[in-house]
């Protein structure tokens, strides 16, 4: 019996992978106050090929930015820079459209109450590059499957 050709098979997944991103790439909007983690985050995101639509650090440019741009993904931490919460940001935004969520946050504990706002996902930090890569690739394909975003 012939061993597989593996180089063949690497390509076929990185084919295959290049293919499932296409399909995925959205809009994303990250909502981070600590400027080299929002770059981090940025750099991430459109490592996978998505748009960052903006980067922002208070409640109120989060729900503006959100107000400006059709988006497909909201990143968000918890603690803002003017003391505003993004809990509150992205419970603001959920209310005009079904866009899912990921906290990337210091304080996971914050979001264990049972009363978080769906759809979201949680990452703590300090976080691993595929730990976020995973997360977005998740956040977006089960997004996709979701009902209609409202207007």
């Amino acid at each position: 019996m012939a061993l597989p050709d593996v180089k063949a098979a690497e390509t076929l997944i990185d084919q295959g992978r290049a293919r499932l991103l296409d399909q995925l790439a959205g809009q994303v909007l990250i909502i981070e106050d600590e400027p080299l983690i929002a770059m981090d985050i940025e750099g991430i995101v459109q490592g996978l090929g998505h748009t960052v639509v903006g980067i922002v650090d208070t409640r109120k440019k989060a729900v503006e930015a959100a107000e400006a741009h059709s988006l497909n993904l909201v990143l968000a931490d918890i603690r803002l820079a003017d003391g505003s919460s993004g809990l509150d940001a992205v419970e603001d935004i959920l209310e005009h459209i079904t866009v899912p969520v990921i906290f990337v946050t210091a304080f996971p504990e914050l979001l264990l109450t049972g009363e978080r706002p769906e759809p979201t996902f949680l990452i703590s930090k300090p976080f691993s590059k595929t730990e976020l890569e995973i997360a977005i690739g998740q956040a977006l394909f089960f997004g996709k499957a979701a009902a209609p975003r409202a207007a």
